[in-house]
């Protein structure tokens, strides 16, 4: 064991309303870049599940009307919590993810944002006033609008960010006045518990954040249980739209899968595209929901840009230790995913690919891959890679662009390099996607924007402003006046 890792690796314990848990089962969480087991953590059963239920349920029925300047400086306090921890997080996140150091410190960074921004916008309730005069009916009435919590909220997340996607439904749940029972990745458990000793330090009520684990058999039980009355899921289209189905109506945010697509047309300044297409292909062995996994790059500058990608993923692209902070590739998350991956790159070869570079794995470290040629049936076309592996295809007109593009079951994020404005407002107007970036890449993304996707890529939408309107309910309140 790491001994500098945070205490609670030592004897892990579950948050249930004001108790930290153990329970006789437990189960192993292991560093993805050596193997190793870092802690066993333990494992909740349907009680478990019940209890924090419970705690959540009864803790919202106790501070719903909780005034926003309170529930503002909770949050306040709990980002300041998160800050003096920085170090312990990121060394978590590092140790139970094989997140490379320097993308974990952002991570860390990018959570503390995440929080503070919530507490700013707990002080603005969402409502307004009614003109029901505007009828004749309407004589003698006014009415006002105004947003409440929904209740306790089933908070379900993967291990890519264990602490930022978490913070994406935490943050806006408790600014919105919810309560949250959390269930990590069984990957990923450790920063949500570091995170939980961090609300309890920041002062909320015990049962505001509650943080279990449970084998998935029981997770159709739990979201179903009328107590909860939202579903927010970040993970795999199969599981998200399952969880819509188990939720029994209930509102659900489903941020899903993508394979998300970048344009380089004939005027891309590729300079500036080259390394960030880099970055977002291969930063933390492509796994992320918005990693670039596709180049449509204009046939007329197709030769030189694949020529210049190849040779900037050899000479720039680092892979190794996740501690060294010159890494950019790191592990993937266990060898099922490494060798699923190549097994993909090998079906697209023998369809008639061509790997221009990388192409193998050691261990869970599967090297920065770019291949050409790729068929649209292929999965490393028509599937999520959640991989460092990168496909270039050419195209001759925009209307081949917003065919693929729009014939993908997906929808997150596509990003278009031109300096035609024209061009890049049919991008917004024609491809159905969730979001537009024009000289920027899909995996771009700052806490306060509305995101989420289309299709198969989710339902509903993240940060912190819309994640609030998500998680609360508008309420009109009418008054007669004679």
């Amino acid at each position: 064991m790491n001994s500098n890792l945070p205490d609670l690796v030592h004897n892990p314990k579950l948050r249930i309303g004001n108790d930290w848990v153990t329970t006789q089962v437990t189960f192993s969480v292991l560093n993805p870049a050596t193997g190793q087991i870092i802690t066993h953590v333990p494992q909740g059963d349907a009680d478990v599940v019940s209890k924090a239920t419970a705690a959540a349920y009864q803790t919202f029925l106790s501070n719903r009307n909780t005034p926003a300047h309170l529930r503002s400086s909770r949050l306040a306090a709990l980002a300041a919590q998160i800050e003096v921890r920085s170090d312990d997080f990121a060394a978590l996140i590092v140790a139970e993810a094989g997140k490379p150091i320097a993308l974990a410190r952002i991570e860390v960074q990018r959570a503390i944002l995440t929080f503070r921004l919530a507490a700013e916008e707990a002080r603005h309730q969402q409502g307004g006033l009614l003109d029901l005069d505007a009828t004749p009916a309407g004589n003698a009435h006014f009415g006002i609008t105004r947003r409440f919590p929904l209740g306790p909220i089933a908070a379900i997340t993967p291990f890519n960010f264990p602490l930022n996607l978490v913070a994406h439904k935490v943050a806006p749940a408790l600014a919105a006045g919810n309560t949250v029972v959390l269930k990590p990745s069984p990957r990923t458990p450790l920063t949500a518990l570091l995170l939980a000793e961090a609300v309890h330090a920041a002062g909320f009520p015990p049962g505001s954040l509650n943080v279990i684990t449970c084998p998935n058999e029981l997770v159709p039980g739990w979201v179903a249980d009328p107590r909860i009355r939202m579903v927010s899921f970040t993970g795999s289209a199969t599981v998200g739209w399952s969880l819509q189905a188990q939720a029994a109506g209930k509102r659900c945010t489903l941020e899903l899968g993508g394979n998300a697509i970048v344009v380089l047309h004939s005027d891309a300044d590729i300079e500036q595209a080259i390394p960030l297409i880099t970055t977002g292909a291969f930063a933390y062995a492509g796994q992320t929901c918005v990693s670039v996994q596709r180049v449509l790059i204009h046939e007329s500058i197709y030769a030189q840009t694949r020529e210049r990608l190849v040779k900037h993923t050899r000479d720039s692209v680092r892979s190794g230790d996740p501690l060294d902070p010159s890494v950019l590739v790191g592990p993937m998350i266990d060898r099922v995913s490494v060798s699923r991956t190549i097994t993909r790159i090998d079906a697209a070869v023998q369809a008639g690919a061509r790997i221009l570079v990388g192409g193998s794995a050691k261990g869970q470290f599967l090297e920065p891959t770019i291949l050409e040629d790729v068929p649209e049936t292929c999965e490393l076309c028509c599937e999520e890679a959640f991989a460092p592996v990168l496909v270039l295809e050419s195209y001759n007109d925009f209307a081949e662009v917003v065919q693929k593009v729009n014939g993908s079951r997906y929808g997150l994020q596509t990003g278009i390099f031109t300096r035609d404005f024209s061009l890049a407002w049919n991008a917004f107007q024609n491809l159905e996607v969730g979001a537009v970036l024009v000289n920027q890449i899909p995996t771009w993304r700052v806490e306060n924007m509305p995101y989420g996707g289309v299709k198969s890529s989710g339902l509903g939408r993240e940060g912190i402003q819309a994640a609030m309107e998500e998680m609360s309910e508008p309420r009109l309140w009418i008054w007669k006046t004679s």
